[in-house]
């Protein structure tokens, strides 16, 4: 995996987990800029960035576009966000592409 996949994981990952809690895919682009506006590269964003956006900025930024998470979702959220490592391959990752 390239070095650029790996660094930006977690923004994938945290892209994800925001859409199952909500119930339906968030708006990823637009997330990406909101990371920006708070001064943070999603490329590059730690565990603990990652929980932060998750327990302030993300309440607003979901309210924009008419979503919200419940308590325990957003507890859930946060567990899945802080605990996630972009170094262990996922499923996804490790299958390979069936030769044709």
């Amino acid at each position: 995996m390239q070095w650029s996949g790996i660094l930006r994981r977690r923004f994938d990952h945290l892209v994800e987990e925001t859409s199952l809690a909500v119930g339906v895919p968030i708006p990823r682009y637009q997330l990406w800029l909101r990371f920006h506006d708070h001064g943070c590269d999603p490329e590059t964003i730690t565990a603990a960035m990652a929980v932060a956006f998750c327990d302030g900025p993300l309440t607003g930024f979901l309210a924009e576009y008419g979503m919200s998470v419940t308590r325990r979702a957003r507890r859930r959220l946060r567990k899945a966000v802080a605990s996630f490592d972009p170094n262990r391959p996922r499923p996804e990752d490790q299958l390979a592409p069936l030769p044709d």
